[in-house]
């Protein structure tokens, strides 16, 4: 039994590994489940050894770890998606502001030219 857990502890490494190779930058959300992952396979690592299965509980804490860190990570890729609009709406918004402040002097030097 401790055999398996320990090759599943391994694989899911594997595969975290694997999805931090493709090349892409990784997300907010990507970044906290592996974090996620790897704080809880370690934790789980040191209470499983405590009861005489390293493998198990770090498969385990890795596992809790990974969807704790999902949900943080995807919380602060939509706080980041929602500042990203923000910042957008306010270019937007100081553009048109300069574009009226032009405006107004332009009409300021017409005016005095008549």
């Amino acid at each position: 039994m401790r055999t398996r857990m320990g090759i599943l502890a391994v694989a899911v490494i594997g595969l975290f590994l694997l999805a931090g190779c493709s090349g892409q930058p990784l997300s907010t959300r990507e970044k906290g489940t592996l974090g996620g992952a790897a704080v809880g396979a370690g934790a789980g690592a040191i209470v499983g050894s405590a009861v005489g299965s390293p493998g198990a509980g770090a498969a385990i804490g890795g596992a809790l770890g990974g969807v704790t860190g999902y949900a943080v990570g995807s919380s602060m890729q939509e706080t980041e998606a929602q500042q990203q609009q923000t910042q957008s709406q306010v270019q937007q918004q100081q553009s048109e502001i300069e574009r009226q402040r032009q405006e107004i002097e332009r009409l300021k030097q017409q005016q005095e030219l008549q």
